[in-house]
């Protein structure tokens, strides 16, 4: 059964996200409240953990299928976790989503990670050379 993917990191940008799945989805903007996008020391992608009163701006994607679940599950790795978290559209609906939350705090700097200063190229380099899936 396909489900929606809520992303807010590297795979909210169509060059990340089509090296991970096969297929084609549709995409649009979502918020997520009550969450919080932190910078990973060291790393050019975020962590997301829940924070009142924060929101986290990124992309939904609707209708995934399961293969390519598992393709993000298995990119995500053990740091993280797909949890279902509820999301906002921006005509005020709310949809269910998976989404990836980050499971070592300890790890996040506490500066918010901004998808305006991400390393396409440094993460393309580190982390999908090829294709994957």
């Amino acid at each position: 059964m396909s489900s929606h993917v809520f992303t807010y990191g590297s795979l909210m940008f169509p060059e990340i996200w089509t090296r991970v799945v096969r297929g084609h989805y549709r995409a649009m903007p979502a918020r997520l409240d009550g969450h919080a996008r932190f910078e990973i020391v060291g790393e050019t992608y975020p962590g997301m953990v829940e924070r009142r009163g924060s929101v986290v701006e990124g992309v939904l994607y609707l209708d995934v299928a399961p293969a390519d679940i598992d393709a993000l599950d298995a990119f995500e790795g053990a740091e993280y976790r797909r949890a279902a978290v509820q999301v906002r559209l921006e005509s005020g609906e709310t949809v269910e989503a998976g989404s990836y939350l980050y499971l070592l705090p300890q790890k996040l700097s506490e500066s918010p990670w901004r998808p305006e200063a991400f390393q396409m190229a440094r993460f393309i380099g580190s982390y999908c050379r090829q294709k994957l899936g």
